[in-house]
């Protein structure tokens, strides 16, 4: 999802792996990657190591939107007052794209301006190959049984974690209950549903966005993008051809709506608000804006991602989380922060104050957590049965050819075949480059 698009708090966590049916591969994509990408890199200090660590640490990140860093980093200073370390958020441009470049241009000069940086789950396997980040495994696996196990999936590559899960999502479905009471069971339900009514509203347009739709359906009839083990696509599958067949038709047909293929995550809300779509599938934030909607007042429900008839449920891991840098001057400094930034405490402040979707699975349980987010409980299933999306040094190219083929088809300008066989060809070079 192009996160320049979005506003509020979506870029914090859209972005982005354990469960759903199989097939002939994972559909995660190879989160062992490469064996030996990673080999020399830099192992970050253990907690232990880090206890006394001093001195300034810079947390570099997007804009702070929801305040959630904000209010982290304050209580953070005030923790470490008396030892004398302090944390200072430096804040990129609006815009995953725009906060990749930024992270890239000084990791690859070296920099030591950030020690820890947010990160969008996609960029792990990329930073991780060119050694510009440390290996955090024997942190995040000594908290693993806290996390909800999916959200780690995305983290690992080579064999070895690179991030701590903080902030997460997955994909929901939204629908006014006075046009559909229950929520639908399948996709093709679904589909059905909305033709009933006055369609379906997602994200369609050529951008990242599509790719993690497409990828939501195509999971769900056991479809994917590459191997297993990451080496080969798996793109021009029967699988993917029946999930992209029926989105097609969904287009053709009226279950969704017309203009779905120009949609980004707001275009779809606006139209499910506006009165103009029966069902929505947008990400948590939705919920609260939706909320403040007369005509949805009493009539809006949320339900996770529906199962393929024939296959099983799945969803696209969004999110994002703190990576330690390389070149960090304070190592020590930076990785007290991530503690802090993943603490249970912190997650629970950000999820109940700044509607944050957490990664720990404690923190749905927690009374603030169920009365601030009432659909908590459906949100941690959505989350439970996401997969990560490829993980892998090239997944920008992989990501580019999935969302473009599929927008074409969706707009009739190719056909599901001609699309799926494109897509499979230029993933197929994208993983040669590597």
């Amino acid at each position: 999802m192009r996160a320049s698009a979005l506003n509020c708090g979506i870029v914090m966590w859209l972005a982005l792996a354990l469960v759903a049916c199989g097939g002939e591969d994972d559909g995660g994509g190879g989160p062992a990657g490469e064996q030996g990408a990673t080999e020399g890199a830099k192992a970050a200090p253990t907690l232990e190591q880090a206890r006394s660590a001093k001195g300034d640490v810079n947390f570099c990140s997007g804009k702070d939107t929801s305040g959630g860093y904000t209010d982290a980093i304050e209580r953070f200073n005030k923790r470490y007052a008396g030892q004398r370390l302090r944390a200072k958020l430096v804040e990129f441009p609006t815009g995953s794209d725009n906060q990749r470049a930024q992270a890239i241009q000084r990791l690859e000069a070296k920099s030591s301006g950030c020690d820890v940086y947010q990160a969008d789950v996609i960029w792990t396997a990329e930073f991780a190959s060119q050694k510009w980040i440390m290996d955090l495994t024997a942190y995040v696996e000594g908290r693993a049984d806290e996390f909800i196990p999916s959200t780690l999936a995305p983290l690992k590559y080579d064999g070895r974690y690179w991030s701590v899960p903080q902030v997460t999502g997955s994909g929901l479905i939204y629908r006014r209950t006075d046009q559909v009471r229950t929520a639908p069971e399948t996709w093709q339900e679904l589909y059905a549903l909305a033709r009933d009514g006055k369609g379906f509203a997602y994200q369609g347009a050529a951008y990242e966005g599509l790719t993690v739709n497409f990828l939501e359906v195509a999971f769900a009839a056991g479809g994917g993008a590459l191997s297993a083990d990451g080496s080969e696509a798996r793109f021009d599958t029967p699988q993917n051809r029946e999930a992209l067949e029926l989105m097609v038709a969904g287009i053709e047909d009226g279950g969704a709506v017309k203009a779905a293929p120009t949609f980004m995550e707001e275009e779809a809300r606006q139209a499910f608000e506006g009165g103009d779509a029966t069902l929505m599938r947008n990400w948590s934030y939705a919920y609260a804006l939706g909320q403040k909607v007369d005509a949805l007042k009493g009539r809006l429900a949320v339900s996770p991602l529906p199962a393929f008839e024939g296959g099983g449920r799945a969803g696209v891991l969004g999110g994002n989380g703190p990576i330690l840098s390389a070149f960090a001057q304070n190592p020590e400094g930076g990785l007290l922060f991530i503690d802090h930034l993943t603490s249970p405490a912190t997650l629970e402040r950000n999820m109940a104050r700044f509607s944050l979707p957490s990664t720990l699975k404690a923190t749905y349980d927690r009374p603030a957590v169920k009365e601030a987010v009432p659909y908590a409980a459906q949100l941690q299933e959505a989350i439970a049965q996401a997969k990560p999306r490829p993980v892998s040094p090239v997944y920008p190219q992989i990501s580019q050819a999935i969302s473009q083929n599929v927008n074409m088809a969706l707009a009739g300008e190719q056909s599901p075949a001609e699309a799926l066989k494109r897509g499979q060809d230029e993933i197929a070079k994208a993983l040669e480059t590597f």
